[in-house]
């Protein structure tokens, strides 16, 4: 008779079970870390956009809107110079929640801010959040000109 080599069926439904079960613990974890990344993406990209928008404005001695757009999840840029636009898409799962200071009543959910240069910095802040409801925000500061997030404790 022959040793027969390999594995049996009971021993292959064992590792199955066992692979299924890690994955099912392992998934939520993973997917919360996907989506806390992309929170932090955004949020940081919008820091960037507003640094540039700063930056635009008292060195090239340009006018820039900032325009937000909470149906569109966009930021852009447009400035004086011809063919100047920057665009910020945000990532999938993060949404504007608020766009602060509140609108005028009539306003649809897109808002413009005008940087002049040697003008006052608009005090602005916007609200995000993922699918998980973690929220930042992204505050622009009219005494310092800086642009940081804050991490909103649920």
């Amino acid at each position: 008779m022959k040793n027969s080599s390999g594995v049996t069926l009971i021993e292959m439904l064992i590792v199955v079970a066992l692979i299924g079960l890690l994955a099912g613990v392992t998934f939520p974890a993973a997917s919360s870390g996907i989506d806390s990344l992309r929170l932090t993406s955004a949020t940081s990209s919008v820091v960037g956009l507003f640094n540039e928008a700063l930056i635009r404005a008292e060195r090239r001695q340009q006018v820039v809107e900032l325009t937000i757009s909470r149906t569109e999840r966009a930021l852009w840029l447009r400035s004086s110079e011809p063919g100047f636009q920057k665009r910020v898409d945000l990532p999938t799962g993060v949404s504007i929640l608020s766009i602060l200071p509140e609108a005028l009543q009539g306003e649809d959910g897109s808002r413009r801010f005008l940087l002049f240069p040697g003008g006052a910095v608009p005090g602005l802040e916007i609200v995000m959040s993922n699918a998980r409801n973690a929220r930042r925000v992204v505050r622009l500061d009219p005494i310092t000109g800086v642009a940081s997030v804050v991490q909103v404790e649920r």
